[in-house]
């Protein structure tokens, strides 16, 4: 149960308490602002090697290399925005046609980084002046070979990094006191580098594009530390972010990485097949996810052809994308539509793997008819809808910060006299059930625990994984397992929930993991100082009271012998070569006869809303009516109905099963 405020718990418990409603509409996903890209210039520039950085005083510096002249050109543009001059450039450098180039700074530092006319020194030039002047050049490295990738990153007290590619392997050399240092091989190993990219928080965060020893294409996320998540000038093993089997005619290449509010990343897939094509992919970390913890969301393409990525950085309340021939640019902050006063009716409905939401807003002078105006334009296709129930208290409006969902659609219900605009929303299960394998997924047993691959699969909807209480098994158990190409992320979560007895309930953006047990004291009590308005409370038949699991090697069972004696045995036989050890699966036949358990009783009832109810909390009720004192029970879906139109109406009800 969510905690509440003690003026907020006393009004809820009180006959003639005044409901409090709030609801507020964002431009996020999974809570996360959702990038809306404005083009701000579209120009003949050759697609070739470029960086893009924001120095500190919101200037925009952008570099590219012309492939016709063999030339390294800078730009600098003061006040970017609409209208801004984006077609200028200056001469920096000789450079080979095709040779990588990247752009690093802190503060008014930028550091601009490329490869000379030899193919194999990498040279700086820095400017001290947001990029108004550059210094002479310095050598920072020279390769064994033709450097073919190169990125770079910095910190704000001069550190700098610069990663490159000369074959298959990767070198760093590494600024510290102002002077640079050697060239040093890590300790990775590709068959292949297509492309690198580096910012720093934390720790220096790399990007690589390439191949296996396989032959599939992938892109792989790093850390070289600086103390954080990786110790100091250590290397992570590589995370792989995304995969193209051998064969598929599919390479990555050009990855470009920036932590704008997230770590967001974007790289290009390249297909040569029928019907080829470069296309740009972007993708960004979990709300709560950082570089260490890999938690990508599917990767999503760009409305864009080209070879050599889109650069990206930060600055002045946007975030900005560029290439040689275009210059994007688009808002961090997220704007709230706050809608509060017009909701006439709501309608919230909460089940195991489903919640739904429908909101009823007056629309009698028509202030949403028109969708693209004003704060209008954040209702749209999978914005972000924030439920926080609550009541009037002596202090003021108080609420619980509920359950968010995303907009699936609405409609128009017009009538003689009447006019209303209502907004159609489900939970994260939603944005689960539409995410679909682009390939085969494959943990080998002994792998990944359960936890591990639960978390890669929400992540890649864009939701949180995480746990108030687990089971042995949710952590332990690293079974085989796989994921079909274009199996949807809810089918798959199904398939994994059943090895274990944990369940799931969505809290916002975050899918939350509980380990039901037995014993669990209630967390709130309904029929005493909290009312309950009707009930209805039922016994049923267990579905099953004998269960055989057969492992690889161990067969188990459990029962419920009382049931056996009144009804014979009713079986169920589970066959999960995952099971080696007999513990392992006797936990899966004690889990699956506690689940008959809590089936065993039903009901439902009716209250005032509780503002801080969840999904599968344990709740006591008291009613005397049906011999109820206390007796525990599980809450096993709930809805919430709020009305203010004709009889005013604030209610929930509550399903009840078993502890």
């Amino acid at each position: 149960m969510r905690n509440l405020t003690s003026d907020l718990l006393a009004a809820q418990k009180k006959s003639s308490a005044i409901p409090y409603v709030r609801v507020q509409i964002r431009e996020r996903i999974g809570d996360v602002a959702r990038l809306t890209w404005e083009r701000l210039y579209s120009g003949d520039e050759t697609d070739c090697s470029h960086a893009t950085r924001m120095p500190g005083d919101g200037s925009l510096v952008r570099a590219r290399v012309d492939p016709a002249t063999g030339q390294l050109l800078v730009q600098r543009v003061v006040t970017p925005g609409p209208g801004s001059d984006f077609g200028s450039w200056s001469v920096l450098a000789s450079v080979p046609s095709t040779a990588p180039i990247a752009l690093a700074g802190a503060g008014a530092a930028v550091l601009a980084f490329y490869v000379d006319a030899d193919g194999v020194t990498i040279k700086l030039r820095e400017s001290a002046d947001n990029g108004q002047s550059f210094g002479a050049p310095v050598t920072v490295a020279t390769a064994s070979g033709a450097v073919t990738s190169l990125a770079a990153a910095m910190k704000s007290d001069g550190t700098a990094l610069v990663v490159y590619s000369a074959g298959p392997t990767v070198y760093r050399v590494k600024r510290s006191g102002g002077a640079w240092g050697a060239p040093v091989a890590w300790s990775n190993s590709v068959a292949g580098v297509t492309g690198l990219a580096c910012c720093y928080s934390i720790d220096f965060n790399v990007a690589v594009a390439g191949g296996d020893a396989a032959g599939s294409a992938k892109v792989w996320t790093a850390i070289y530390g600086d103390g954080f998540n990786q110790p100091l000038d250590v290397w992570s093993p590589l995370m792989e972010l995304s995969r193209a089997d051998a064969g598929s005619n599919v390479t990555f290449r050009a990855p470009f990485l920036d932590r704008v509010d997230i770590f967001r990343m974007s790289f290009v897939e390249k297909y040569t097949g029928n019907q080829a094509y470069a296309r740009p992919l972007w993708s960004h970390v979990t709300r709560f996810g950082d570089f260490a913890t890999n938690t990508w969301r599917e990767p999503v393409p760009f409305d864009l052809a080209c070879d050599y990525g889109i650069a990206m950085t930060h600055g002045s309340g946007h975030a900005w994308l560029s290439t040689p021939n275009g210059v994007w640019r688009a808002p961090t902050a997220s704007p709230v539509l706050d809608v509060t006063e017009d909701v006439l009716e709501l309608r919230e409905e909460i089940t195991s793997f489903d919640g739904r939401l429908r909101i009823t807003l007056r629309n009698d002078d028509g202030r949403y008819s028109d969708l693209t105006a004003g704060d209008n334009s954040l209702i749209g296709p999978s914005c972000q809808v924030d439920l926080s129930p609550g009541y009037l208290t002596d202090q003021g409006a108080r609420v619980s910060t509920g359950p968010r969902y995303w907009i699936e659609g609405w409609e128009y219900d017009c009538r003689p006299g009447a006019s209303t605009f209502v907004l159609l929303a489900r939970d994260g299960w939603w944005l689960l059930r539409h995410w679909h394998a682009r390939r085969e997924y494959a943990w080998s047993a002994g792998e990944s625990s359960i936890f591990q691959i639960l978390s890669f699969m929400f992540s890649r909807a864009g939701l949180e994984c995480g746990f108030l209480s687990a089971s042995d098994a949710l952590t332990s158990l690293k079974p085989s397992f796989a994921i079909h190409p274009g199996e949807d992320g809810l089918t798959c979560i199904q398939r994994l929930l059943r090895m274990v007895p944990d369940v799931v309930r969505m809290a916002g953006e975050t899918a939350v993991i509980l380990n039901p047990l037995p014993d669990e004291a209630p967390t709130y009590a309904y029929g005493t100082d909290h009312a309950v308005l009707q009930g209805r409370y039922a016994v049923a038949d267990r579905a099953l009271n004998r269960v055989a699991v057969f492992g690889r090697g161990p067969v188990v069972e459990a029962f419920h012998w009382p049931s056996v004696d009144a009804m014979y045995d009713r079986l169920l036989q589970v066959h999960d070569l995952n099971l080696t050890a007999a513990e392992e699966a006797q936990a899966r036949a004690d889990a699956l006869l506690r689940e008959a358990a809590m089936a065993s009783l039903a009901g439902e009832i009716v209250a005032p809303v509780n503002c801080g109810q969840e999904l599968y909390d344990v709740v006591s009720v008291t009613d005397a009516r049906a011999g109820l004192s206390a007796a525990p029970r599980r809450v096993n879906g709930m809805s919430l109905h709020y009305s203010r139109t004709g009889k005013p109406l604030y209610q929930m009800r509550l399903r009840l099963g078993a502890v």
